[in-house]
């Protein structure tokens, strides 16, 4: 069925409603307790030199489009030095950095029910917890460490005192992607050795330049954010909010090189529909640059 204003905004009520039961499930207390533990996460100097990799973007429910990304990566036969993600495309990134196939994330993905992925953060400013992100990455992950990854992992957070990208390449992986996935506002910030970490989507979406200076020389960047041109009727009051992200992705999305960026239309929703959509988007997107993907992980220019 195709996604309406209407539509959206009814499916948003329903999932208002849902979250509301889903969040009676459970709470997080002291969620702003810091975390400075040995495997609390860090950044630190990759280990061996990154000639490819792969920049996953946040986005939401719209980062349930790198899944099929992953897909046909694989199905292509190609493999990254380096992954990096900001948001769903660190949650979605360091799963397959683990060594999970495509095919047991798409499965997940779609057996997920996002709505119990927050918790009441008794005693916050904000209203939820992302505890439970960081506890279905670790139950899924083969690894918990992000410094163990078979394929190294950047995961991407903002520091909340200065806005500045950090990108955590080594301990705790489910605490790393729950940093990156602190939407400001609504969830709460994740306090790892003194600072607070909030989810990188309003500084950093695309993180191709954090890429870059962790050494990378390739760079397949994957944007899944909403293409404007093609804004339907009654999307006029995101507007602004929409040319700001623009402008945030581009200016990492320009040092890329290669950029994909799949069109599954724009109102998104929680639904089974939308996320097979967005994957099946994401699949066919990638497959249709297969000559050109070769190419970038096999060196020619």
């Amino acid at each position: 069925m195709r996604e309406t204003p209407a539509r959206a905004a009814w499916l948003h009520r329903r999932h208002l409603l849902a979250a509301g039961a889903a969040l009676l499930a459970g709470c997080t207390l002291h969620p702003d307790r810091d975390h400075h533990h040995a495997e609390a996460p860090r950044a630190q100097p990759l280990r061996h030199p990154v000639r490819t990799a792969w920049v996953f973007s946040s986005g939401g429910p719209r980062g349930f489009v790198h899944v099929g990304v992953l897909k046909a990566l694989e199905e292509l036969g190609l493999a990254p030095d380096l992954i990096v993600g900001a948001s769903a495309g660190a949650l979605v990134g360091s799963l397959f950095a683990s060594g999970l196939r495509a095919t047991e994330i798409e499965a997940l993905a779609l057996d997920v029910q996002p709505l119990a992925l927050a918790r009441i953060a008794v005693g916050a400013a904000e209203r939820l917890s992302g505890t439970a992100i960081a506890e279905l990455v670790r139950q899924h992950s083969r690894v918990q460490l992000l410094e163990r990854m078979p394929v190294p992992m950047a995961c991407v957070a903002a520091r909340r005192a200065d806005g500045v990208a950090v990108a955590f390449t080594a301990g705790d992986v489910g605490l790393a992607v729950q940093a990156s996935s602190a939407i400001e506002g609504q969830f709460a910030p994740v306090r790892i050795r003194g600072q607070q970490y909030v989810d990188a989507d309003w500084t950093t979406p695309l993180p191709v330049r954090v890429a870059l200076a962790l050494g990378a020389q390739r760079v397949l960047a994957v944007d899944a954010t909403a293409h404007l041109d093609r804004t339907p009727p009654g999307a006029e009051r995101y507007r602004e909010s929409d040319l700001r992200k623009q402008a945030l992705v581009q200016a990492d999305a320009q040092h890329a090189h290669l950029l994909l960026k799949p069109d599954f239309g724009y109102w998104v929703s929680l639904s089974r529909e939308f996320r097979q959509r967005a994957m099946a988007a994401g699949y066919q997107a990638t497959m249709a640059q297969a000559a050109a993907l070769r190419a970038l992980h096999g060196g020619a220019d």
